[in-house]
């Protein structure tokens, strides 16, 4: 027993977060993320369907607001508070700084606003669309803080392109402490 702790000798005291670690790249203890990843479709009029678990997400965090980007594969698709948190980060950088003008050009200028309507759709425009390469078919994918919209046929070749054993990729990932 470690004096005074009520603790044995071996056991480490367990520390819980309200908000994240810096540099841990881990949502808060309890936030919700987008996780998994679901099939849509975008109807002639360019609307898309969100998921409902993704809709659940939206409604726990108080907002319906979005904030749409191409990312030269899909489009990202942020809650308008993660969006601006990124802009934040961003503004950290100096304004002359030459990967924080062309971020800002060619992503952050593209970020336009989006409203789920009353059926838990988003309006994808016809510029966006193109620019995402959206067909009719596609796949949303939760990425912990937002989720990105991909056209049915690239996310499987991407898929196709990494699929296979994860060791390699895990063995990185674990150097760099995830």
């Amino acid at each position: 027993m470690v004096p005074g702790s009520g603790m044995k000798s071996h056991e480490v005291p367990l520390k819980r977060h309200s908000r994240p670690v810096p540099g841990a790249g881990r949502p808060p203890v309890g936030e919700t993320v987008f996780r998994g990843h679901f099939r849509h479709t975008i109807d002639p009029k360019g609307r898309l369907s969100i998921p409902a678990k993704f809709r659940d997400v939206l409604r726990e965090g108080g907002s319906d607001r979005l904030v749409m980007a191409p990312n030269g594969t899909s489009l990202d698709v942020y809650p308008e508070d993660k969006w601006r948190e990124l802009e934040e980060r961003l503004s950290t950088l100096p304004k002359l700084d030459q990967d924080r003008r062309r971020f800002q050009h060619v992503y952050l200028s593209a970020g336009l606003d989006v409203i789920l309507d009353p059926h838990g759709r988003i309006q994808i425009l016809q510029d966006y669309r193109e620019r995402g390469a959206l067909a009719k078919s596609v796949v949303i994918i939760g990425m912990m803080d937002h989720f990105e919209i991909w056209d049915e046929d690239r996310w499987s070749h991407y898929q196709r392109e990494n699929a296979g054993p994860l060791d390699d990729l895990r063995e990185r990932l674990a150097q760099k402490g995830v």
